[in-house]
């Protein structure tokens, strides 16, 4: 059974920095997709970020791009957010996601599986 477990998230001043894990297991995931998305109150959830797990390729939403860094460590089986300049807007539980396949997608849909989510709050 696919386990994604996401950790990192807590409380942090606008422009801080906080490093989100997400740790897959239940089978080997060479052959996927792994995303970020983010939800905020009263709000859908949204594409943050994805790596493909074989060829290393990603995609970013607009407005992370050059503060937030998807990548992954194989050995580990985990998939890391570092994310830089952190600012109020970015507040919003943040849940790692996997999808069969090389493409990366950014609608939630078409994703399989989903961790639990971890909270991420910026203090202005």
């Amino acid at each position: 059974q696919v386990q994604l477990v996401e950790s990192g998230g807590g409380l942090v001043q606008a422009g801080g920095s906080l490093r989100l894990s997400c740790a897959a297991s239940g089978r080997t995931f060479s052959s996927y997709v792994m995303g970020w998305f983010r939800q905020a109150p009263g709000l859908e959830r949204e594409f943050v970020a994805a790596v493909s797990w074989s060829g290393g390729r990603t995609s970013y939403l607009d407005s992370v791009k050059g503060r937030f860094t998807i990548s992954t460590d194989n050995a580990k089986n985990t998939v890391y957010l570092q994310m830089n300049s952190l600012k109020p807007e970015d507040t919003a539980v943040y849940y790692c996601a996997a999808r069969r396949g090389d493409v990366i997608l950014t609608r939630r849909y078409v994703y399989d599986y989903w961790g639990q989510g971890t909270q991420v709050t910026v203090a202005s």
